[in-house]
């Protein structure tokens, strides 16, 4: 009955957003139509029209400008397709029976699984950082492939590291490790580069719908709230929101060290969630490009991705309120394993949002 209240709360959630999404589009575009039906020969109205512009209008030339630190941001936005296609896929495995649904099994399925879905985030990559000019491929490359499984790697070494001094069974073998990194070596990495490859011959032409100009058009001072760093964290507030009864129950079957059956339900609030970041990152993005600041890119993919950063500060809630661990090894290990699933949900939440921001841009 909660799990089915709380699929209720998200899904009133949708539609509100998706009613508020239809209105700000709605009210934007309507004038432009019009606008654009009139006579050619109406010269009056369209002087006027011309003088009357502001807002998002002004930064037509420049909302296609390369973002800041394209690298990383192609980086990202790889990874994060690669994980939503891998989340699903680990999903549907368990509904139709054919995943074992302990722990241990879904993290082993996910790290080979990640493995043999690696040529989605190469593409996808390369693709993005093509198409706004990038030149350095192998740097994007690299990073591509490297990111999420080394900044995990990082996170689980120190965990280890942690265990065996205090000499328990949770430490990972050295064998176990040498595997995971010929998977990496020998599977994932040249699937990245094929992906790349191919990526950056098939969907690697600039598709801009209007020129960049040449010179930056000053962005002006606004107010505090209008600003990018408020807009992403304000981002991650309702997507937070729609999947807060579950993650209790993510939480309790990982850490109490119950089963967790539901996955029909993990999948609907799965799919719940990429739809709220989306909306909310619309919005978002609107009054950022109202405010006449065409930084948009990194804004849409933090004002999804800061659904991480709530999750995180509910997990420290969730430590001190719903556990009984205590100790320098438990806590370490709570907070280590629960940053490592933050940031790929942070990832996944971001590309998502991003994309659809960039299929708008191109297409409005």
């Amino acid at each position: 009955q909660i799990h089915w209240f709380s699929i209720f709360n998200s899904f009133m959630m949708v539609i509100f957003l998706t009613g508020l999404v239809s209105m700000i589009l709605m009210r934007t575009l309507r004038n432009d139509y019009a606008k654009y039906a009139r006579d050619d020969d109406d010269l009056e109205s369209l002087e006027r029209d011309v003088n009357e512009e502001s807002g998002w209008k002004l930064v037509h030339g420049d909302v296609f400008r390369p973002p800041r630190s394209l690298t990383l941001l192609s980086a990202l936005v790889g990874i994060g397709t690669q994980l939503a296609a891998l989340i699903l896929l680990v999903i549907v495995l368990a509904i139709v029976g054919m995943l074992y649904v302990g722990r241990g099994a879904i993290i082993t399925t996910f790290i080979v699984c990640y493995a043999l879905t690696s040529f989605i985030s190469g593409y996808v990559s390369a693709g993005l950082y093509s198409r706004n000019g990038g030149k350095n491929w192998i740097k994007a490359m690299i990073l591509t492939a490297s990111l999420f499984p080394f900044l995990h790697f990082a996170i689980g070494f120190a965990l280890n590291t942690i265990a065996i001094f205090y000499g328990s069974l949770a430490a990972i073998p050295f064998g176990t490790m040498v595997v995971m990194f010929v998977l990496w070596a020998f599977i994932s990495f040249p699937l990245v580069l094929l992906g790349t490859v191919v990526g950056r011959n098939w969907s690697g032409a600039p598709n801009n719908p209007c020129r960049v100009k040449t010179i930056p058009r000053p962005i002006p001072e606004r107010k505090w709230y209008l600003t990018p760093s408020v807009i992403s964290l304000m981002g991650g507030l309702l997507p937070f929101g729609s999947i807060f009864i579950e993650m209790y129950f993510v939480f309790t079957s990982f850490w109490n060290y119950k089963v967790y059956y539901v996955y029909g339900f993990m999948l609907l609030v799965f799919v719940i969630l990429l739809i709220v970041t989306i909306c909310v990152t619309i919005v978002g993005t609107y009054f950022l490009l109202n405010a006449e600041n065409y930084h948009w890119q990194w804004t849409s993919f933090f004002s999804a991705a800061s659904t991480a950063l709530y999750v995180y500060l509910y997990s420290i809630y969730y430590y001190h309120v719903k556990t009984k661990m205590s100790g320098f090894f438990q806590t370490s290990f709570y907070f280590g394993y629960t940053l490592m699933f933050c940031l790929g949900l942070g990832i996944l939440c971001g590309k998502h949002s991003l994309a659809l921001m960039i299929a708008i841009h191109c297409n409005v």
